[in-house]
């Protein structure tokens, strides 16, 4: 079976209020960066062009501010400034060039916010700081409240006038509206506060507001939380209610759903692969079960089997697929066509889309080089005349070199000295919950299929080699390989039992009994060898110069259930302590000094084991004989990836795509 026969549901037009849009498909809202000066960007044009030439059956903008004091973070889009206009007439236009519905979510964030943009008080409900921005806000009073009213009506109306066919009220992870609605943050004792339905007034004063503003003629939908997972949050029940209470007054469309709180929870919003797919279903299903409105479900949904399935058990209408969307534009349109093994699997990875987000730089995507930069870069131009091109390594670098080298019409030929592709990727996806960060080889590799280029694995690559195939380019993509410390005997003889973290995940060692992990990278990989040792049975300390092991992990969303886990398994995590040395020591364990780098003091741990997690260098003697023979050779000569610097996955997508571009 091929092509959208193989969907049960996936692919069915549904109609939200007078707007039908023609599959299940959502790119939902979510957070780009893309805004300059409070405007929208050609980035946003081309950001949601290239979602609806791809086939989404609905677009939901990114939230678009109601009133001047709410701007939470640098580059939002402030909606009450009549000057969006222009921007929302050419995202509509480009959009609607492909049949494709789009809708416009409009927001105030309340007290999840901060006055360091604005320089005017936050507004909340109460006075109740939020746990990440810590500011204590202003309550609003009466007038303030019919003022963000007015706010998001007028908002609502110019939305209509730049062309949008919708309007989404975010009331959910970030909103003044959630904040009302949630006894954790509404302590009021005025008609806004105390019961349900008073907690729920300012809400439903907005959607009236908001439906006199746009007519009957215009979608409106709500997005409710259905469970923040904060001390006296809002829970699904009260979330069920309050959606019954929206279908009662007649005047939505639509319900959306989330999970979370943003500044508390926003680990279980953007949640990374070591959550299961679908895992907030249980929310649009109890809200299904109220309301015969149309419900939108979320919750990292890798495929669209997965999707189909969330709605052929009953638990939504229609899937929100953004980060999925975000790696493939062309997410829908391949399951339309029967192509789900072309699709380019999201990794949940977080490193490049909510990483950046919270770093303050605009959206990508680890292995899409194109996201994020849709206005900017081209599409790939066949070169003539082609080119013969060794690429010298299967990992992701070396990978992506073929793919852009191969899409701009070049001959490409990977080798690989290992049975397999992936470099340290291959191993890193082995440890536990994180198989999915092997897709970005899976899909990679698909991707070289597809364009002809071939791999060869077993053949390791030297001048002999490359000469006797004569290339016209090579591009080195050999990697990394262990740094030794400066406080490990540099004679290997005289070293205690020790290796990385990489030679564990390949099985070269196999530490055991008392094990020290030292974590200078703070990321995965000292986090994810100690679960690892843990599962076998070792008994696991970390120890980091930094404040907090795996520091990074809280870029990624990862931290929180890293600390879970960690507890569970019994890994302690040392901070702010400095190896000075290690050697062998009695009964054949090992001497391993540390010193509190805060005061000086300094301490002895006696492990049986020492695995490091340390910054690699770049294996790079290949390339530099390369470079000084190229004249020689008569070949241009590249390198990409760890080979040029040791970095993360998406600089070696990044370089070795724009190597190939280069060719």
């Amino acid at each position: 079976m091929s092509g959208a026969r193989q969907f049960r549901y996936l692919f069915e037009p549904l109609k939200l209020g007078p707007v039908t849009i023609p599959n299940r498909i959502v790119f939902s809202a979510h957070l780009t960066n893309y805004a300059q000066g409070g405007l929208p960007t050609d980035q946003h044009v081309a950001y949601y062009e290239a979602r609806a030439r791809g086939g989404a059956g609905l677009i939901i903008t990114e939230e678009h501010s109601v009133h001047p004091t709410d701007w939470p973070y640098e580059k939002m889009i402030h909606a009450f400034k009549p000057e969006v206009l222009d921007g929302y007439r050419r995202i509509t236009r480009a959009v609607h060039a492909h049949s494709t519905p789009i809708f416009a979510q409009i927001n105030h964030n309340g007290g999840q916010a901060s006055s360091m943009y604005s320089r005017l008080p936050v507004w909340a409900p109460s006075p109740v700081p939020d746990p990440m921005f810590r500011e204590v806000p202003k309550e609003v009073d009466h007038a303030e409240i019919a003022e963000i009213v007015r706010g998001y009506a007028e908002v609502a109306a110019r939305c209509v006038e730049g062309g949008f066919d919708g309007i989404e009220l975010q009331c959910s992870h970030s909103s003044i509206v959630r904040g009302f609605l949630s006894p954790a943050t509404n302590k009021r004792t005025d008609r806004y506060g105390g019961s349900l339905e008073n907690r729920s007034r300012m809400l439903h004063e907005i959607v009236a507001a908001v439906r006199d503003a746009i007519g009957p003629d215009i979608a409106l939908g709500v997005r409710l939380c259905g469970d923040e997972l904060i001390d006296e949050g809002t829970r699904i029940g009260d979330a069920v209610e309050v959606a019954g209470a929206l279908e009662r007054r007649g005047l939505i469309d639509y319900i959306n759903t989330s999970i979370g709180v943003a500044t508390a929870s926003l680990f279980v919003i953007e949640a990374s692969m070591h959550i299961p797919p679908g895992y907030a279903l249980f929310i649009p299903s109890a809200i299904r079960a109220r309301v015969d409105l149309p419900v939108v479900g979320v919750g990292r949904f890798k495929d669209p089997l997965q999707a189909d399935r969330a709605i052929a058990d009953g638990h939504c209408d229609l899937v929100g697929v953004v980060r999925g969307q975000i790696a493939d534009p062309e997410f829908a349109a391949k399951a339309r066509a029967g192509m789900t093994e072309q699709t380019r699997l999201c990794l949940s990875c977080n490193q490049e889309c909510v990483g950046r987000m919270g770093l303050n730089r605009w959206l990508g995507c680890i292995e899409n080089p194109m996201t994020g930069r849709e206005s900017v870069l081209p599409t790939p131009v066949v070169r003539d005349p082609a080119r013969d091109v060794l690429v010298i390594g299967a990992g992701p670098g070396g990978l992506q070199s073929a793919i852009s080298a191969a899409a701009h019409g070049h001959r490409v030929t990977v080798v690989e000295r290992s049975d397999a592709p992936g470099g340290n990727v291959r191993w890193a996806a082995t440890v536990p919950n994180r198989a999915e960060l092997g897709d970005v080889i899976r899909n990679q590799l698909v991707e070289c299929e597809s364009l002809g280029v071939k791999i060869e694995y077993g053949v390791s690559a030297d001048l002999s080699l490359i000469s006797s195939r004569r290339p016209d380019v090579v591009v080195v993509a050999t990697g990394s390989e262990f740094n030794p410390p400066y406080w490990l005997p540099a004679d290997q003889e005289a070293r205690p039992r020790s290796t990385d973290v990489v030679s564990v995940l390949r099985g070269l060692a196999e530490p055991s009994g008392d094990v020290l992990v030292v974590d200078l990278l703070g990321f995965h990989e000292a986090t994810s060898v100690a679960e690892l040792l843990a599962d076998r049975g070792c008994n696991v300390e970390i120890v980091t110069p930094a404040m907090v092991v795996g520091q990074d992990l809280g870029i990624t969303l990862d931290m929180e259930n890293w600390w879970m886990r960690a507890e569970a398994k019994g890994i302690r995590q040392t901070t702010d302590r400095i190896v000075t040395h290690a050697a062998p020591g009695d009964d054949g364990r090992i001497e391993v000094g540390l010193m509190y780098h805060l005061t000086g003091a300094t301490e002895t741990r006696n492990p049986d084991w020492l695995v490091m997690s340390l910054p690699p260098r770049a294996a790079d003697g290949l390339y530099l004989e390369l470079k000084a023979a190229e004249g020689q050779l008569g070949i241009e000569v590249h390198r990409v990836g760890d080979a040029v610097a040791p970095r993360r996955i998406h600089a070696a997508v990044v370089d070795g795509d724009r190597v190939g571009r280069v060719l």
